[in-house]
This record gives structure tokens, sequence and C-alpha cells, in this order.
């Protein structure tokens, strides 16, 4: 009988153990690309806590709270350090830790920390793995200025100047081809300069002269 209420004392501090330890599952790296990272911290418990509280925390030694958020049945609430933008959320067997506004020198190894709080005794998980955040770096985008004219305006007055510029090149071809043929109509006239008969032309007088009758002086002779 006194062996058996031995084995039986033996096997309830083992049984305590066991359903308070906490384990807690991360992934080991998360890549971000856009700033913004979502970690899921997996945990099984098997204790009778009601009031529970998660934290993610920076670095190798554990030493920055990130955030964290406390749950029981009836309330949530979640805080964050001034340096991140960091928001808990509690769902069934996982906490979901959301950071955004990240930059490169956030790149760092974090961890999830659950913790039953109460009622008594307080448990906490072994320091887990850790999920390694590696964030890139964005590059930056060089604009090219901007001209202070808006582009429309810039449009629209090389619209009107290509037309105007089409407008004056015709009237200048119209008034062009006008001119061309108004020379042509002025070269060609009728030559109007008086013309004698052939027996004139070695007389001696002027193309202009008219011509002398000789038969007025026969008529005078004795």
């Amino acid at each position: 009988m006194l062996l058996g209420i031995l084995v039986v004392l033996c096997f309830i501090p083992s049984a305590d153990v066991t359903e308070n330890k906490i384990l807690v599952a991360q992934r080991p790296l998360l890549t971000v690309a856009n700033k913004t990272a979502t970690l899921v911290c997996n945990y099984t418990y098997n204790g009778t806590g009601k009031e529970f509280r998660a934290s993610l925390h920076k670095g190798t030694d554990s030493a920055v709270e990130v955030c964290f958020i406390s749950w029981n049945t009836t309330k949530i609430s979640s805080n964050s350090n001034k340096e991140f933008s960091c928001h808990g959320f509690h769902d069934k067997d996982k906490v979901i830790f959301t950071l955004w506004n990240m930059s490169a020198s956030q790149t760092d190894i974090y961890f999830c920390k659950i913790e039953a709080m109460y009622p008594p005794p307080y448990v906490c998980n072994e320091k887990s793995n850790g999920t390694v955040i590696h964030v890139k770096e964005v590059p930056i985008q060089t604009q090219e200025p901007q001209s202070a004219i808006p582009l429309w305006i810039m449009v629209a007055v090389t619209g009107v100047l290509a037309f105007y510029s089409m407008l004056i090149t015709a009237v200048f071809i119209n008034y062009w081809q006008k001119s061309k043929k108004n020379m042509y109509h002025q070269s060609d006239y009728m030559n109007m300069t008086p013309r004698h008969p052939p027996y004139q032309k070695n007389k001696g007088y002027p193309s202009y002269a008219p011509t002398r009758d000789y038969t007025a002086y026969r008529s005078w002779q004795p």
C-alpha cells in the first residue's frame, strides 16, 4: 500500500511540469521587400491559465521589446515600442505580430515570448530559435525635374505656331505664283514700231522720218 502511494507522488510533479509547459515555433527567416513584416508565433499550452501575455523581442539577447499583447477571456490589449510600428493579434493557438514602416537598420533576429500570467503558477516558454527578419533596402527613385509650364500648354503653343507657319507658307507660295504669272503676261506684248516699204531702206533717212515728194520741185522748172 505504501509503495503504491510513493509511486503516485513521484508521478504528480512530472504531470504538473508537462501540463504547464509552453512550446513556441517560429519560421527561421522572413524577407521583407515592402517595409511590412508579418511574424506568426505558433504555440501549444495545456495548462489552466486564463490570462496571457505575448511579446516580440529584438536581438540575440532579446534586449528590446518591440511590442506586446495581453488577453484574457474578455479583454485584449496591445502596445508598441516608440521606435517601431507594431501591432499584435491573438488567434486561438497563435499570435500574429505585424510590423510596418521597417527600415534596413531593423534587420535582426526576433523572438516570440508567450507567458501564462494567471492563475498561478506563472509559466513562460523556453527561448525559441527565433526568426531572422531581413529588411531589404528600398532603392531611392530620382524624379526628373518637371517643367514649370504644363505639358498641355506647350502642346497648344506648338500647334498654334505650326498652324501659323503653314498659313504663312501657303500665302507666300500663292503670292509667288501670282507674281510669276503677271511677269509672264507683261513680256508677251505687240511691237508697235511703224514699218516702211522695202525700197526706203537705202534712203539714209531715219526710220521715223516721213517720205518726201520730189514731184513738187519738178513743176517749177522753166
